[in-house]
């Protein structure tokens, strides 16, 4: 016989027992040990009852008392609550944790449920974001299938996928973005530096200010800031002259590197003491002739490109305003500015 109450109320978790007392009779031993589990979780906003039991058990020959152990394995079983988690657009859920502290058993007797919960709902994809305060969690997550989908400065993602076909999660971004600044003047010289850190450390080579782009920022941003940070000379972004693709760079992930032309708005220099060892002006043949450019196929291609757009021979790709038609955020095309479309104005 079980007598259950539901209360709403948080409790700390306790298990008392009382000892064991036996009554013959002719057929039966009867094991009277009235036990009440009271089961608290943390409430982290996901939680939806708790549940308070009294147990009276009756068995047909000489029971046992209740162990600490059983007592803690029935204290999991009653823990009915699940997650709180948000529905993705592709069949998943996301689930969000609060930095409040939470019991790791407790955790993984939520999950567990929460995980039986969302295959009956037949969900895909299981994302969790943990704060770094909760990486005690990370052991029981990862115990019921989940596994690093990436990390940041302050939380790591885990996932987790539950059909089972092929798993179509997304891998973690691939590609790291940066940027060449090409910037010229009117007498057609080009803006250039030498790194005090690096590669190029100490090499003599003068180069292109150059830079990787900031999660959120716009490419055509992305290169203005960098000149301005390196040689302090204020700059409007003109085109896109060119871009390369390359693997198995920084960490392993490939790397997107756009040659960005610029309109310098001012000219006087003043070098980032950090990271740049010298900055100038420089006449374009003179940086096109140094022995590491003539060397290198990449960037003789990168140096005729910009000889031919300083001679009227070449178009680049300019950057148009625009609207997604998905978020509805603003964003940019860059597009060749010769060809005409609907979406041009005369203005």
């Amino acid at each position: 016989m079980i007598i259950k109450f539901l209360c709403r109320t948080p409790f700390l978790s306790y298990v008392t027992s009382s000892r064991t007392s036996f009554f013959s009779s002719k057929r039966h031993f009867f094991s009277n040990h009235p036990t009440t589990v009271i089961s608290f979780c943390k409430n982290q906003g996901k939680l939806t009852k708790i549940r308070c039991s009294i147990y009276l058990h009756t068995r047909s020959s000489v029971s046992c008392s209740v162990t600490p152990a059983m007592a803690r394995e029935k204290e999991m079983e009653q823990v009915d609550r699940i997650l709180d988690a948000k529905e993705d657009d592709h069949g998943g859920v996301t689930v969000e944790m609060t930095n409040e502290p939470l019991d790791p058993s407790v955790f993984a007797s939520l999950l567990r449920a929460s995980l039986s919960h969302w295959r009956q709902q037949g969900k895909r994809g299981v994302w969790i974001k943990l704060p770094i305060e909760l990486v005690t969690l990370v052991e029981p997550a990862v115990k019921e299938g989940f596994y690093y989908h990436h990390a940041e400065p302050k939380y790591l993602m885990l996932v987790n996928w539950l059909p089972g076909t092929a798993n179509t999660i997304p891998a973690n971004a691939t590609h790291r973005v940066g940027i060449g600044a090409f910037v010229i003047n009117e007498r057609n010289e080009v803006l250039v530096v030498q790194e005090k850190n690096g590669r190029f450390r100490g090499t003599g080579v003068w180069k292109f200010p150059t830079g990787v782009v900031d999660e959120g920022e716009d490419i055509c941003d992305a290169a203005v800031r960098e000149v301005k940070e390196e040689t302090g000379v204020n700059a409007k972004f003109v085109e896109i002259l060119a871009f390369r693709q390359s693997h198995k760079s920084f960490f392993d992930k490939s790397d997107l590197f756009f040659v960005c032309m610029l309109q310098p708005l001012s000219f006087d220099i003043q070098k980032q003491d950090a990271e740049i060892e010298a900055a100038q002006w420089m006449p374009f043949e003179q940086y096109a002739a140094q022995p590491f450019v003539h060397g290198h196929e990449l960037l003789r291609y990168i140096s005729d490109i910009c000889s031919a757009k300083m001679e009227g021979r070449y178009t680049g790709f300019s950057s148009v305003p625009t609207v997604t038609s998905f978020s509805q955020k603003n964003t940019y095309l860059y597009m060749n500015g010769n060809v005409r479309t609907t979406g041009s104005d005369d203005s």
